[in-house]
């Protein structure tokens, strides 16, 4: 069963076919600059990348572009639409109405819009994405895949926030947590290399990125995760603030002359290690002036470390325990340097990295010492691998 795999952005989309029986990618692209003037990057499995520039003056042209290098006679992997079966479209806000994946009806369609307000850039985005597959691919199967479903069996303990209760009961104000489909895929694929059930592990994932978040995961379910009603709350992430006092708030918009949305701007886009570095929201930029002597930048790496450090600390209080620590995602997967700063906070829980076997990079490792009471993993991330599993166990 082939399923095609869509993740749509405001201006973007990128995709995947994936064979479910084999779980291999046939093809992946990304569709850029939509309703500006288009680029897109088309790469079959075992050849180069195809580049191009078609008008892309919306979602629905490019997924028809995306279809039509599917089925392309010299670049295409099937010869026509009937050789996909479904597809899996990422959705970042489910809200408490979707706990796991399902089929995408109109009445799943109207409330995915009900959660537009929690995600205001990302949601409508994936409507179009929809409304566009329907059109252009009409009686195909789909299925929606939540950022927030997995993190949907943690208690009231860890999603209400001390907070006025009717906020929650009228609005809907709580923890959702995000990188679901990211933190299920780790919590399966650790539990696989380690030998053991999932049901069997206490886990803490950090899933770092130029976006961040942490979740405890107790017998295969998440506890806890350090996001909260949107992407902002939490670590310290490439333009994002993390955690900080909410009275600061008010205070730089007094101080600025800034409204609200102004300083919730700067909170999004202009903080993380961006604003404490001053020099980039790329970590590896970071680093790089960190290591000329940039004290601001080495100030910056700190900071983010640190918090990863703490927010372990805090989940394996909360689980009473931990069994392994798992790091994923752009880098957790690939900054070896950050993950030994980390773990040097960890010796408390036994737990000790092996510099020889840390040294790797976007592979699967158990990257801990033989004698460390809590194993340490390097695990790539797949994302687009769990929305195809999902979707092809709905549609069979």
């Amino acid at each position: 069963m082939n399923i095609l795999v869509i993740n749509c952005g405001s201006s973007s989309l990128k995709y995947q076919l994936i064979d479910s029986e084999t779980e291999n990618v046939l093809a992946k692209g990304l569709c850029e600059r939509i309703g500006i003037d288009g680029a897109l990057t088309h790469q079959p499995a075992g050849k180069d990348k195809i580049k191009s520039t078609p008008a892309m003056p919306n979602h629905k042209v490019a997924i028809q572009l995306v279809i039509d290098q599917l089925t392309d006679a010299e670049n295409g992997v099937v010869k026509s639409l009937d050789e996909i079966s479904a597809v899996g479209h990422r959705v970042v806000h489910g809200g408490e109405k979707f706990t796991s994946s399902c089929v995408i009806t109109e009445d799943v369609i109207k409330e995915i819009e009900a959660c537009n307000v929690f995600a205001p850039l990302h949601n409508p985005a994936a409507l179009i994405g929809i409304n566009a597959c329907k059109e252009l691919m009409p009686g195909l199967p789909m299925v929606a895949v939540f950022d927030t479903a997995f993190h949907q069996t943690m208690p009231p303990k860890a999603y209400l926030y001390a907070i006025p209760h009717e906020y929650y009961e009228k609005y809907g104000v709580r923890r959702y947590g995000f990188h679901g489909t990211s933190h299920q895929y780790v919590a399966g694929k650790a539990a696989q290399m380690l030998g053991k059930a999932p049901e069997d592990l206490k886990l803490i994932i950090c899933h770092l990125g130029n976006g961040a978040s942490v979740s405890a995961v107790n017998g295969g379910k998440c506890v806890d995760t350090s996001m909260g009603l949107t992407p902002l709350e939490g670590l310290v992430m490439g333009t994002r603030s993390g955690d900080l006092d909410p009275a600061i708030l008010e205070f730089i918009a007094e101080k600025e002359n800034l409204s609200l949305s102004e300083v919730m701007d700067v909170l999004n886009k202009k903080s993380g290690v961006m604003g404490l570095s001053g020099v980039s929201s790329d970590f590896r930029d970071v680093k790089a002036a960190a290591e000329a002597g940039n004290e601001t930048a080495a100030h910056a790496l700190e900071v983010h470390r640190y918090r990863v450090a703490k927010y372990i600390g805090a989940y394996a209080a909360a689980m009473n325990g931990v069994d392994a620590i798992a790091f994923t995602a752009g880098l957790g997967e690939n900054d070896d340097e950050s993950r030994a700063v980390i773990a040097e906070y960890l010796g408390y829980l036994g737990a000790y990295i092996d510099p020889e076997r840390n040294d790797v990079h976007g592979e699967d490792a158990i990257i801990s010492t033989d004698d460390s009471k809590v194993a340490l993993l390097c695990v790539p991330t797949n994302e687009e691998l769990m929305i195809a599993r999902d979707t092809a166990a709905l549609v069979k």
